[in-house]
């Protein structure tokens, strides 16, 4: 029978995130669910690792790859699930019970998204998501891919992840499938999943790549729509900063202003 539900995990030279990834996934109390790993040919112990533990997954394979975007794309092509959720190294769901907590709000959508519980350092936040998504949102956040389940054909409709970006192909994905081909979405205010700052695009070394990488999708596909936000954004942080005003808020006190 047919699995509804499709994790992936990407993995590298991660060990032990690779281990923390796993036993978070087969913990969970609902396992209605294909289990799919694609590893980048590691040489830090992971294969072994999947070779001691091919029975807990559907599929595995390790091989070389040209980055993490054509490993996701692997995944997908391996997915037979009617959604799939990225679930990279390192990553781990939110608790144990949280599939069979939510797992009736995955259907009728192309992306069904969650909040996402944050580790940075010493510290941890849930980070939250709009019900509401546009162009403007896009072009400062993303949807956090390890708490976005994707409806596999979605794909089809879309583009897979561009395999020659180092760090931003999935904000692509995210920002053509609402902006430019309006796939249908549901935010669940609930943190699914638990990220580690620290990767491959939260590193500050990889933030000029990342700009550039963004810059160029913007120019190339929304060039159109680009100054128009910026202008949105600029202003937006002007009242921003006029609402946290010491004089702003005396004359708002005094009844010279209506709070705005």
């Amino acid at each position: 029978m047919k699995p509804r539900l499709s994790i992936i995990t990407v993995n590298y030279n991660n060990l032990e995130g690779l281990k923390r990834t796993v036993d978070s996934v087969k913990q969970q109390t609902f396992q209605d669910f294909e289990y799919i790993v694609i590893d980048g040919n590691s040489t830090d112990g992971s294969v072994d690792y999947l070779k001691q533990n091919t029975n807990r997954f559907d599929f595995w394979v390790s091989e070389p790859d040209s980055g993490v975007y054509e490993a996701m794309n692997k995944g997908i092509k391996h997915a037979s699930g009617d959604y799939l959720l990225f679930l990279n190294s390192g990553d781990h769901f939110y608790n144990n019970k949280v599939l069979e907590k939510n797992k009736e709000h995955i259907k009728d959508f192309d992306l069904v998204y969650f909040d996402l519980q944050v580790v940075e350092g010493d510290k941890t936040f849930i980070k939250t998501y709009p019900d509401a998504l546009s162009f403007s949102y896009f072009v400062e956040d993303t949807l956090p891919h390890p708490a976005t389940f994707i409806n596999k054909e979605a794909f089809l409709r879309t583009n897979l992840y561009k395999e020659d970006f180092k760090i931003v192909s999935d904000w692509k994905f995210f920002i053509d499938a609402i902006c430019k081909y309006n796939l249908s979405y549901k935010h669940i205010a609930k943190p699914l999943s638990t990220f580690y700052i620290g990767g491959l695009s939260s590193n500050p070394k990889n933030q000029v790549v990342k700009f550039n990488e963004k810059e160029a999708v913007l120019k190339t596909d929304y060039a159109i729509f680009t100054q128009d936000v910026n202008d949105i954004l600029l202003y937006r942080k002007k009242i921003n900063n006029l609402r946290h005003s010491r004089i702003i808020k005396l004359l708002v006190r005094l009844g010279i202003l209506n709070k705005f």
